[in-house]
């Protein structure tokens, strides 16, 4: 038997077939409408939404973060901390911060609000310059001292306000970085070197160097047996005989100097020249061209 009629099948329902097609292309250009009124309002909102969760500054980067592979990431868990905490913990958190500075570019950390070198005491005030890509000339690279209102952004960057106190670095090409949390002590200290945790354990100083774009150095808690071990200066984060942390980033291997009875390393510091490391045990010693308390060769087959 033949019924008179029908249930529509569903590509039927969703296409309209069994309308005219006037009537359907006044249904379609409708959608067609709503649609797009619906994408310019959200456009048009995006940077009111953005300023309102994320800061002002922020919607200044809405640019890169489009297209950044990690930018998005970092930013949401920078500014909602308070709420991944509460989800993930205070070690995840920290962990997980870590290894987002780690894959971020420079724009994504300026994006952050972080100082920058040209100012460490506020965000960058240059979005609509420094999220532009950076200008490499042929058979360049990039500048490891990035400085300004400058294309691709700064350098390295300082966080002077809150309790996590980030200080990350890069070398020539951005092919090296270093990501310190120095976290109020050098017993909470953190550092990431090319994504790897170094130096896990030791009591690390506020702030590390490059030296030859491929050594990171930075002091650590000297012994607390050497004679002239004590209290530092004021202001200082160690105390006054430290040892010295190299980490080739190259090789990622990793090698802690420390200091003999006879060696006063007060702020130790390591030259390359010529495939040969020099450890002076001060910067006004290696500024004055004295006799360095170490040498060896930098590509040993095992650190010493």
């Amino acid at each position: 038997m033949k019924w008179p009629w029908r249930a529509k099948t569903k590509t039927e329902a969703r296409t309209g077939a069994g309308l005219d097609p006037e009537t359907m292309a006044e249904g379609i250009r409708q959608r067609r409408e709503a649609a797009e009124a619906a994408a310019a309002a959200a456009a048009a909102a995006a940077p009111g939404l953005v300023a309102r969760r994320w800061g002002s500054s922020t919607a200044e980067w809405s640019d890169w973060l489009a297209r950044s592979p990690a930018g998005v990431d970092l930013i949401h868990w920078w500014f909602d901390e308070a709420e991944l905490l509460a989800l993930v913990g205070e070690d995840r958190y920290v962990e997980r911060l870590g290894e987002l500075l780690s894959r971020a570019a420079p724009r994504d950390i300026a994006a952050m609000g972080l100082g920058c070198t040209r100012r460490v005491d506020r965000a960058c005030r240059f979005a609509e310059t420094c999220s532009q890509d950076p200008v490499i000339p042929p058979g360049g690279r990039i500048e490891s001292h990035r400085h300004g209102e400058v294309p691709g952004a700064c350098s390295s960057f300082i966080d002077c306000w809150s309790r996590h106190e980030i200080d990350v670095t890069f070398t020539a090409g951005d092919s090296h970085r270093s990501v310190l949390l120095f976290r109020d002590h050098p017993a909470e200290a953190r550092l990431w070197v090319d994504g790897v945790r170094v130096g896990e354990g030791e009591w690390l100083d506020k702030g590390g160097f490059w030296e030859d774009e491929r050594f990171f150095t930075i002091r650590v808690e000297g012994p607390k047996d050497h004679p002239q071990q004590g209290p530092g200066h004021i202001g200082a984060q160690l105390y006054n005989i430290v040892s010295l942390l190299i980490h080739d980033a190259d090789r990622g291997t990793t090698r802690i100097l420390v200091p003999e009875d006879t060696e006063s390393w007060t702020d130790p510091v390591l030259d390359v020249r010529d495939g040969t490391g020099y450890v002076y045990p001060t910067r006004e010693d290696r500024a004055a061209g004295g006799t360095p308390d170490r040498t060896f060769p930098l590509d040993e087959p095992e650190a010493g």
